[in-house]
């Protein structure tokens, strides 16, 4: 990736010189950096707030509740996890947030989900749960990759960080993506989980 957009920006600023535009050139540079510093400032707020909103849900209690509704999903998706593993519950927090579509927020859940995950190959490999078929060090297992299809998949009830951008950019209604998003990812997690079975049978 760092070589993809090393080599566009590369190509644009040796065509703006080529064409003798070099000065529209740098007024893109210090316009789009002053736009990006004022979206990340923007961003930060908005991810502070609903983070720290997961916290207060977390400590009240709310989060373990709606952990334990999405139980059933969690364990038809991945059905090899041990009843008691952690992982079980870094895995809800991270589709809690994705629901509510607070990507950015649900990143720490998502670490530690494969983190977790990580630690359950570890058991298998070193034969604590022998009924299992470990994969190689430095290699994704089913679990992980199905979390991460459904990550990206991410059904979004809310879908906060998009109406945050809208806002951001002048929009008249900012929240009227709300249900092509929903239609959206429903549809783009539906082909996910339907992928997952298909593969993991």
């Amino acid at each position: 990736m760092n070589l993809l957009w090393g080599g566009m920006l590369l190509v644009g600023i040796l065509y703006g010189a080529f064409n003798g535009r070099m000065q529209e050139i740098t007024d893109a540079v210090l316009s789009a950096s002053r736009e990006a510093v004022t979206l990340c400032m923007t961003m930060t707020g908005i991810l502070a707030f609903w983070q720290g909103l997961m916290e207060v849900a977390k400590d009240a209690g709310l989060t373990e509740q709606l952990c334990r509704k999405i139980r059933p999903l969690i364990r038809f998706l991945f059905p090899k996890i041990p009843a008691d593993h952690p992982a079980y519950e870094s895995i809800s927090m991270n589709f809690i947030a994705n629901f509510l579509g607070l990507g950015m927020a649900a990143t720490p859940a998502g670490l530690k989900a494969m983190k977790d995950l990580e630690s359950l190959e570890e058991k298998r490999r070193s034969g604590r749960l022998p009924d299992s078929k470990p994969v190689p060090p430095g290699t994704a297992s089913r679990e992980m990759c199905t979390f991460l299809i459904m990550n990206i998949s991410s059904l979004q009830l809310i879908p906060v960080t998009m109406i945050a951008y809208r806002s951001q950019y002048g929009s008249v209604n900012p929240a009227a993506i709300t249900f092509p998003a929903i239609l959206a990812t429903a549809v783009s997690t539906g082909v996910a989980v339907i992928f997952c079975r298909v593969m993991g049978k």
